[in-house]
């Protein structure tokens, strides 16, 4: 029977830093990854994110995080993805950084958004999750831009992102709960990671799946 890498190559894709491992989770993962959830990510007061995904109750949102990992990749095509890498240290998921796209190929620009298990938080591993999915987006598929953003209040979250390098890029509105609130944008180009790169990053398997990022293969740039 064929290995599912065989047909799902983006199994194969790995981004190692000195700290942590970043992977499409397995099925057989999924467990971990709710009980992640269910263990805390935030004060239950407030809430980081524009989908209130924590605010459902269990179990059914178990039954929606997975059905939200099985959406990305029913819905995967070069043209728009959505890639989900759960983050471990030492073989334990810690959390979920993410980067997502619309006509990559031609744009060369991409968005990302991250969550982390409150255990795991105040430790840098935010700030090298980020930096693993930069060093992604950049040195492996050769984006031009990284956009992301936060809500205005979300002291840890921007401070991450201006710690890599992201910029203030303006201001947007989006629904928080119910109400209206202010997003506050912030924007990486090449040139700016170009002169943060990190060389303790390794991509791994990039080769085997270039095509499902980029309708158009190209070379890609070096990995390391």
């Amino acid at each position: 029977m064929a290995d599912e890498q065989s047909f799902w190559p983006l199994f194969g894709l790995v981004v190692r830093t000195p700290r942590l491992e970043m992977r499409l989770p397995r099925e057989d993962e999924f467990g971990a990854l709710i009980a992640l959830v269910d263990a805390g990510i935030h004060d239950p007061a407030t809430m980081p994110f524009t989908t209130p995904f924590t605010d459902v109750p269990a179990p059914r949102r178990a039954r929606e995080s997975a059905q939200f990992w099985w959406r990305q990749r029913a819905e995967w095509s070069p043209d728009k993805w959505s890639y989900a890498g759960a983050a471990y240290v030492e073989g334990q998921v810690v959390g979920v950084q993410g980067m997502m796209a619309e006509h990559f190929a031609a744009l060369r620009s991409v968005e990302t958004g991250s969550w982390l298990g409150q255990a795991f938080q105040g430790q840098g591993l935010g700030k090298e999750m980020r930096q693993a999915v930069l060093h992604l987006a950049f040195a492996g598929l050769g984006a031009e831009e990284a956009h992301s953003g936060a809500f205005h209040d979300n002291a840890p979250s921007l401070a991450t992102s201006r710690s890599v390098g992201y910029v203030d890029n303006g201001e947007t509105s989006a629904l928080r709960r119910g109400t209206a609130d202010r997003i506050l944008r912030v924007r990486m180009d090449r040139t700016r990671w170009e002169a943060r790169r990190r060389d303790d990053i390794e991509i791994i398997g990039l080769d085997g799946c270039l095509s499902m990022f980029i309708a158009t293969p190209q070379e890609p740039r070096s990995g390391r």
